[in-house]
């Protein structure tokens, strides 16, 4: 009697246009919440919504990127098992951040989305929840940057690959206390810079997009958060660079038990999501990269983003839902 080996399921279709409906039933969830100043109950709306939604996705999906651990978070930690799918259908890792922005939503300022992102098993880094440091730019600049060098230096370099000046180029960087004398570096060398309050997956894709204005991201954010933007750029054919940043033994222990060894390794785009890589992200408040959530009497239209980094496809939805016909998402 012979036996054969079943090879496991893989990516053989492009889960994004599906991952979609998680990403718009998460903002829409939220963008009820704009404006409202409870970043905590817009979080939580924008986390349950997704979690139900993820139920008519057939995947055996394990989440890598998420809420926290399972004792701090009820809902999409990391281990979680998400997804509606069988034997046959494939095993994938997935990335969250069902509110990327919560004081953004909160708040009603722009840039707040919702996203997701999915690869084969295995091919997301286990990220601790600790800072990242990043460089993140679009693929005019990809091979010309190195975290290792300088702001002024990497802006040059940036300048001269899209042939600019560097006067001309503008820098994102967070609004943080621990990056005053990097802001100060960048507008040393005459570049224009962008200070946010939050949202550096927001800001690395669009230093990717032509149209937004954004060359280059600096700086040092969530970690998670890396890896969802290391995602997006795969497919975008930008680059990422990172290494994790501790403020402490307890988070440097946390890496190594996530299966970080090389605890101040540089990682690269292709370390940080290997493999086939999907990404899918919808606007919750309206902002460089996306429209936000709008609502008409009995409905709202949202605008998302689905990309595939082994196509390099790129998609805008503009989907218009109906909640007498989609009842959970008008809740």
């Amino acid at each position: 009697m012979t036996t054969t080996n079943t090879p496991r399921p893989t990516l053989d279709r492009n889960l994004a246009l599906e991952v979609v409906r998680v990403t718009e039933a998460a903002a829409l969830a939220c963008a009820r919440l704009m404006g409202r100043g409870d970043r905590h109950a817009a979080d939580e709306a924008a986390v349950v919504a997704m979690r139900r939604a993820f139920d008519g996705v057939l995947v055996r999906g394990t989440v890598v990127i998420g809420e926290g651990e399972r004792d701090e978070a009820p809902m999409l930690y990391i281990g979680e098992k998400v997804g509606g799918g069988a034997e046959h259908d494939p095993e994938v890792d997935i990335a969250v951040d069902p509110l990327e922005g919560t004081n953004l939503c909160a708040l009603g300022l722009p840039n707040a989305i919702a996203v997701v992102a999915i690869a084969d098993k295995g091919n997301l880094l286990h990220a601790p929840d600790c800072y990242m440091d990043k460089i993140a730019v679009g693929p005019a600049a990809r091979g010309v940057v190195d975290l290792d060098r300088s702001p002024t230096d990497n802006l040059k370099a940036i300048a001269a690959a899209k042939d600019m000046y560097v006067e001309d180029l503008t820098a994102v960087i967070l609004d943080r206390e621990r990056h005053q004398k990097l802001i100060a570096e960048a507008r040393k060398t005459g570049a224009r810079v962008k200070l946010i309050s939050d949202g550096d997956v927001s800001a690395a894709i669009s230093a990717c997009i032509d149209g937004t204005g954004i060359d280059v991201l600096f700086g040092s954010g969530g970690a998670p958060e890396g890896v969802l933007a290391a995602a997006a750029l795969r497919c975008l054919g930008g680059e990422l660079q990172g290494r994790l940043v501790y403020r402490n033994d307890g988070e440097r222990e946390r890496a190594k038990k996530m299966g970080i060894h090389d605890l101040d390794k540089k990682w690269g785009l292709t370390e940080l999501a290997r493999g086939d890589v999907m990404f899918a992200a919808t606007g919750v408040t309206s902002g460089d990269l996306m429209k936000g959530v709008r609502y008409f009497k009995g409905g709202a239209h949202t605008h998302s983003i689905v990309m595939r980094s082994k196509s390099g496809t790129i998609r805008h939805i503009d989907a218009e839902h109906h909640f007498d016909r989609k009842p959970n998402y008008g809740a």
